[in-house]
C-alpha cells in the first residue's frame, strides 16, 4: 500500500471508532467558519448538565466525588470518552480511542470499589488522555508516520503501567507532528490539529492533540512530552497550564521517539490540566509511587513542600537577544511584571548571554544523525520529509569526535549559566514561552524561547497570564529594528487581527530539579496578578 492508502485507512478507522450515538448531529455540527468551538459543550444541547458538571470539575474534585461513592468511574469515563469524541471531530486531535477498554477498566473500578469500599490507588476511576509516543499494549504509537501504522505495541512505557497501576483509566492517545519535531502538530497520518479557541490558529507541538483536547474540555489532566517546548509551546497556544520538568522527576522510559537513542538532550514528559493544582496534584501523586523503582533513569527524590518568600527576586528575560516577542506577548510580560513589583516582589533584568550558543548547539543535536533515523521511519512506505523538517532531510551527519566536543561545550554553557545565575541572587526567570500568544498554521517559526532551557535542563511552568491579545492594543510594531532575520519574518508574519481575544502565556524557570520550588512560585506569581485584577 501507498502511504496516502494507509494514512487514509488509519484515518478512517479512528473516524469508526466513535459511537455513532456521540457523531455531532448535522443540523448542531458548527459550519466552517466558527472558529471558537469551546463553548460548544454547554451551548449546543448535546450533553447533559450531569456531563457537563462532570467535565467542569477539576481533577481532585472528581476524585472526591469517586472516593465517596457519588459519582461512579464508569458514567466519568463515558463523559469524557463522549467529551473527547465531540472534540476529535472539532478539532482532528486524537490519534487512538480507547473508548470501550476505558469503559470495561471502569467498570472493574466500580465493581472493586462495591466490594472493597476503597478505591484501587490514588487516580481511581481518573481519566487521562497520553500522547501519541506512551507504549499502550495493543495500540500503535505512530508518532505520526505511516510506517508505524498497524504495528501495535507489545509492552507499555513505565508511565502507563504507573497510571494504570494508580487506577488511572487510559480512554485516548492525542495527535502529534512527525517525530514530534515540529511546534506544529501536523503529520502524513492524521494530519492536522487546529486550536478550538480559533480553529485558524495552531495549537502547537508536538504535545498540540493534547492542548487542544484539554482547551476544548476533553481531559482534565492529559501527559505529553518535551525535547525543545512540546509541552509549554502547545500549553501557551491554547491558555492551559504545564510543566517541563527536570529530567528524571517523572518516569519517561519505553515511549517512542523520533529520534530513539538521542540522549545530548533528554525528553521528558508532564502533566498539562485547566488549572495549576491539578498540575501539581499529577505530579505529587506520579512522584508518591516510586517511579524510581521501575524507570532506571528516575531520581530517587521524593515530592517536597516548598515555602515561598514573601518577597521574591525574579530575573525578566525581555528577548533572548535572537526574537522579540510579538506585541501581544511584550504586553504580557511588562503588565505581569508591574503587577510583581506591585505585589512588593523584586524585579531585575536577566541578560540572554549564553542562548544564543545554547540555541545553535541544540539544533546541532537535533540532526547530528544527519536525517538518518527520520528517514529510517520514512522510506518503508516512500512517504515523503514533509516540508517543516527540512533541516532534517538536508543535514549531514556528525562524527563521534565532533559530537564530544559539543557535549563539551553544552556542558560549559551549563556552568556559566548556573553560575550566573547563583551570582544574581534570583529565585526564578520569567519570561516569554514562545514569540507568540499563538499564530496561523504554518507560521510557528521559532522555539527559542523553550528550547535552551531543554539543554539546561531546568524546570519550566507554561501558564496563563490573564492578557488576551487584543487587535486594538497590541498593533505591529512601527519601525521595528530586528534582531535578526528570524525576528524580521516573525514580526511581518504578525498579525493583531488573527490572534485577537487568544490567552497569552509566559514562561517561569527554575534551577534543575527545583521542580517543586518552580511550581510554588508560579503560585505566587498568579496571586499577585489575581490580587493586582482585584484592586482595580
Amino acid at each position: 500500500m501507498s502511504w496516502e492508502s494507509v494514512a487514509a485507512k488509519k484515518r478512517q478507522a479512528l473516524k469508526n471508532a466513535i459511537p455513532p450515538e456521540w457523531v455531532i448531529p448535522a443540523e448542531i455540527f458548527p459550519p466552517e467558519d466558527q472558529l471558537d468551538v469551546t463553548n460548544f459543550p454547554k451551548d449546543s444541547g448535546f450533553f447533559t448538565d450531569r456531563e457537563l458538571e462532570i467535565t467542569s470539575t477539576p481533577a481532585q474534585g472528581i476524585l472526591d466525588r469517586l472516593a465517596s461513592g457519588s459519582w461512579t468511574a464508569e458514567e466519568v469515563t463515558r463523559t469524557f470518552c463522549k467529551t473527547a469524541a465531540v472534540a476529535q471531530q472539532l478539532t482532528n486531535c486524537l490519534s487512538e480511542i480507547l473508548f470501550d477498554r476505558a469503559i470495561a477498566q471502569a467498570k472493574e473500578l466500580d465493581a472493586y470499589y462495591r466490594e472493597t469500599g476503597k478505591t484501587k490507588g490514588p487516580f481511581h476511576g481518573l481519566p487521562i488522555s497520553i500522547k501519541d509516543n506512551f507504549n499502550l499494549i495493543g495500540v500503535d504509537a505512530t508518532v505520526g508516520f505511516t510506517s508505524l501504522v498497524d504495528d501495535p505495541a507489545t509492552y507499555n512505557s513505565t508511565l502507563v503501567d504507573l497510571l494504570l497501576g494508580a487506577g488511572a483509566v487510559l480512554y485516548c492517545k492525542t495527535n502529534v507532528p512527525t517525530a514530534m519535531m515540529i511546534a506544529e502538530t501536523v503529520n502524513n497520518v492524521f494530519g492536522r490539529t487546529v486550536n478550538p479557541r480559533n480553529r485558524k490558529l495552531t495549537s502547537g507541538g508536538s504535545s498540540g492533540g493534547e492542548s487542544a483536547l484539554i482547551a476544548f474540555g476533553g481531559s482534565r489532566i492529559g501527559v505529553g512530552t518535551d525535547i525543545g517546548g512540546s509541552l509549554r509551546i502547545p500549553a501557551a497556544c491554547t491558555g492551559i497550564f504545564t510543566i517541563r520538568p527536570s529530567f528524571g522527576r517523572f518516569p519517561n522510559f519505553q515511549t517512542r521517539s523520533g529520534l530513539a537513542g538521542q540522549e545530548a538532550v533528554n525528553s521528558v514528559n508532564g502533566p498539562m490540566a485547566k488549572t495549576l493544582e491539578e498540575i501539581v496534584l499529577w505530579a505529587r501523586t506520579v512522584v508518591g509511587q516510586q517511579p524510581w523503582l521501575t524507570d532506571p533513569k528516575c531520581l530517587p527524590i521524593p515530592w517536597r513542600d516548598v515555602e515561598v518568600k514573601k518577597t521574591l527576586k525574579i530575573g525578566v528575560l525581555h528577548h533572548d537577544g535572537l526574537v522579540t516577542p510579538t506585541p501581544p506577548v511584550t504586553r504580557a510580560l511588562n503588565e505581569t511584571v508591574q503587577k510583581l513589583k506591585d505585589a512588593g516582589h523584586k524585579v531585575v533584568t536577566w541578560a540572554p548571554t549564553e542562548h544564543k550558543d545554547l540555541l545553535t548547539t541544540l539544533a546541532k543535536f537535533f540532526v547530528a544523525d544527519g536525517g538518518k533515523s527520520i528517514r529510517k521511519l520514512l522510506e518503508p512506505t516512500s512517504e515523503p520529509f514533509c516540508p517543516e523538517m527540512k533541516a532534517y532531510e538536508d543535514a549531514a551527519e556528525l562524527g563521534v569526535h565532533e559530537m564530544w566536543q559539543l557535549h563539551l561545550k553544552r556542558n560549559a554553557l551549563c556552568k556559566s549559566y548556573l553560575d550566573r545565575w547563583n551570582a544574581s541572587g534570583i529565585d526564578a526567570v520569567l519570561c516569554p514561552v514562545t514569540p507568540y500568544s499563538t499564530v496561523e498554521h504554518g507560521k510557528f517559526a521559532y522555539v527559542g524561547y523553550t528550547g535552551v532551557f531543554n539543554v539546561l535542563d531546568y524546570p519550566g511552568v507554561s501558564f496563563p497570564c490573564g492578557v488576551k491579545a487584543d487587535k486594538d492594543i497590541d498593533k505591529s510594531y512601527v519601525n521595528h529594528q530586528p534582531l535578526t532575520d528570524i525576528d524580521a519574518q516573525i514580526q511581518n508574519d504578525y498579525s493583531a487581527e488573527s490572534v485577537h481575544g487568544m490567552p497569552v502565556s509566559l514562561q517561569l524557570v527554575g534551577r534543575r530539579l527545583e521542580d517543586e520550588r518552580v511550581l510554588a512560585i508560579t503560585d505566587a506569581i498568579l496571586r499577585a496578578i489575581a490580587s493586582s485584577n482585584g484592586a482595580k
